[in-house]
């Protein structure tokens, strides 16, 4: 029989994964799977249940909720390196970017977990900053600062809450000094965006990196150099639909690893959306291809 652990985080998507334990369980097993559903109460405790799924030989883990939810599972599959156990993953979030990686769109969780448990095996390429991976995309910069915005925000969701958050932050943000180290391409500039993609959306479905794939053994780089307020209202359509390529203020490279430091001091920066604060002014990201097995959304 076919076996999956389901690791559930009831408060995705502003709480819509409360109540979806049984229609997950239930809509599994109509399709001949054994299934356990764990539902985390804390942050990072999908790392924990991810380590435990590991552990214990389950052959598929799915990740239910948002992209912070597949980002804590990840790192709980991969903490004692690569695994032949497989991520699967139902989208209950806000940004759903990692979703759209694995052509998958938020919807009906029946559908989304049938589509996935049927779909196709592939092995993805993932990121690491010092001991930590990430899925889909980092950030150092502007969208760090917009991360810290949506977080107070109780009113909205999906989308919209990006946008907004977006033109929020703008107004306190202040461009960092950054050097940019990597074999295919060096800089140092006051930087509004400095992005590393795995996968083509961040933010919620901005296409910072249309080009971006997860399986083409690269890091997709952009670098969004510091524009005034009414640049700023221009081009934040452009990025939306991934049309900001070839703007003069945007450097697109790919690489498998790149150095970011911090001129003037430690940065903020986002792994999949989650916000971390490392004391060292030097950042290095680092590609390792082929490191995760995933399913595909059939």
């Amino acid at each position: 029989m076919k076996r999956a652990f389901i690791i559930l985080n009831p408060a995705a998507g502003r709480g819509r994964g409360y109540g979806l334990e049984r229609p997950l369980a239930e809509t599994a097993r109509r399709l001949g799977w054994e299934v356990v559903v764990r539902f985390t109460r804390r942050a990072g405790e999908e790392t924990d249940l991810a380590v435990e799924a590991r552990a214990a030989g389950w052959p598929i883990v799915v990740a239910a909720g948002g992209d912070g939810t597949v980002h804590g599972v990840v790192n709980g599959l991969l903490a004692d390196g690569p695994t032949s156990t497989t991520l699967a993953h139902v989208p209950v979030g806000n940004g759903n970017d990692y979703a759209r990686a694995l052509g998958l769109k938020a919807g009906s969780v029946r559908r989304n977990l049938v589509r996935v448990l049927g779909g196709v095996r592939r092995v993805f390429d993932v990121g690491r900053v010092g001991a930590e991976y990430f899925a889909n995309g980092m950030g150092i910069g502007f969208d760090a600062e917009v991360v810290r915005h949506t977080l107070r925000m109780s009113h909205l969701s999906g989308f919209p809450m990006y946008l907004t958050g977006v033109y929020r932050a703008f107004g306190s943000f202040v461009a960092p000094d950054l050097e940019i180290e990597a074999v295919e391409h060096r800089e140092r500039s006051r930087v509004m965006m400095f992005n590393v993609s795995l996968g083509p959306t961040q933010g919620g479905g901005f296409r910072i990196a249309p080009g971006a794939v997860p399986d083409d053994g690269l890091f997709h780089v952009c670098v969004i150099r510091t524009v005034g307020f009414l640049k700023f209202v221009r081009y934040v359509p452009r990025v939306v639909v991934g049309r900001h390529v070839g703007l003069p203020e945007v450097t697109l490279f790919t690489t498998r690893e790149v150095r970011v430091t911090g001129v003037s001091g430690p940065l903020a920066l986002q792994l999949d959306g989650e916000l971390r604060y490392p004391e060292q002014e030097t950042v290095e990201v680092k590609l390792l291809p082929r490191y995760l097995h995933v399913l595909c959304g059939s």
